[in-house]
């Protein structure tokens, strides 16, 4: 059984979402060895689970395979509670990721989240070389109850039974950053999980739909599901806020750099230079919101934000390029005080 989360600061339970960023320098290893020591960090701490999102094709971003990523997190923690945030589900077959998450709950039980979307999870090529079809999306809503099935041993497949994942019940989460997901959650009665750190144009028209529609659903033990709201948002809390600001301004420039230079490597004056085209615009609306300050600027932002998102979890991803700042951050807003030095976790 997992202790409770909590909500010191914020009122409501905060978590991380790790996106296992490959720092300048920095080899695919040493970011996940970085990533485990957040995660260990984070499990005495206080934070309710991190996430890890599939994404491909991504220099700077490792974390292709969540359910690899979890196992690794879940063997180096004891309590806080992994999973995806989420899984492109039309990236896979069902049974496949029933038969990956049903193996993780087995072994780590009750520490195992799934939250399921449906974007590629990388551009053009990638889509094609993951072999995925343009209708894959659409089939959307049924794979995911398809995989629910499968979870709770009453496939809609005859004469196919996850092994493992048959009863494991893991937990569901549709993800999303639009309507769609948010009528797909509400519809399934499961919990929506909204990416408003990169595209928060539609946050509140899609909690609001999503509250207002939300369909109860039966669980195994006979109770019902409650509707349930995570909202992401990025963050940068150091002592020092000017130093924060400008990790904000440098995580902005990568960001520019990942839009536009496909073909090639832009350097941080031709990123500059784009601050105020319409790519910069684009970006600065991704980051709308960020909470960036001293720790204290940001708790109180933090807790706004969760307001005005009528959220009941927050979970924050930690925006500074810096990996330093980065960690740092996440020690910033840890909801409990450690109860081991930061230096005896493993690197």
């Amino acid at each position: 059984m997992t202790a409770e989360p909590s909500t010191a600061g914020i009122g409501v339970p905060l978590s991380i979402l790790d996106l296992a960023q490959v720092g300048r320098g920095e080899t695919v290893g040493e970011s996940l060895a970085h990533s485990t020591r957040l995660a260990q960090y984070a499990d005495t701490t206080g934070y309710h689970r991190i996430w890890y999102a599939e994404h491909h094709n991504m220099s700077a971003i490792a974390s292709a395979a969540p359910a690899v990523l979890v196992a690794h997190m879940a063997a180096h923690t004891e309590r806080i509670r992994l999973g995806a945030g989420g899984v492109m589900l039309p990236n896979h077959s069902p049974l496949t990721i029933a038969e990956q998450y049903g193996t993780l709950a087995e072994l780590h039980p009750g520490r195992i989240d799934l939250g399921l979307g449906r974007a590629p999870g990388g551009d053009q090529a990638t889509f094609a070389a993951l072999r995925r079809t343009h209708q894959a999306a659409d089939e959307f809503p049924r794979d995911v109850v398809e995989l629910q099935a499968y979870l709770r041993d009453s496939s809609r497949v005859p004469g196919v039974r996850a092994t493992p994942g048959a009863g494991t019940d893991v937990d569901l989460y549709i993800l999303g950053s639009s309507l769609f997901g948010a009528q797909l959650a509400a519809i399934l009665g499961l919990p929506y999980a909204f990416a408003s750190h990169f595209a928060p144009q539609a946050l509140t028209e899609a909690v609001a739909l999503y509250r207002r529609e939300f369909r109860p659903a039966p669980l195994p033990d006979g109770g019902q599901t409650q509707p349930y709201v995570i909202a992401g948002i990025t963050a940068i809390a150091d002592d020092d806020a000017q130093r924060a600001q400008q990790q904000r301004h440098a995580a902005k420039l990568q960001r520019i750099k990942h839009l536009v230079g496909h073909h090639r490597s832009l350097t941080d004056d031709e990123a500059q230079a784009l601050v105020d085209s319409p790519v910069g615009r684009q970006v600065e609306e991704m980051v709308r919101y960020s909470a960036v300050g001293t720790p204290d600027d940001v708790a109180a932002k933090l807790a706004a934000f969760a307001e005005h998102a009528d959220a009941d979890e927050l979970i924050v991803a930690s925006l500074a390029p810096d990996r330093d700042v980065w960690f740092q951050t996440l020690v910033n807003l840890a909801p409990a005080a450690s109860s081991a030095p930061t230096a005896a976790l493993v690197r």
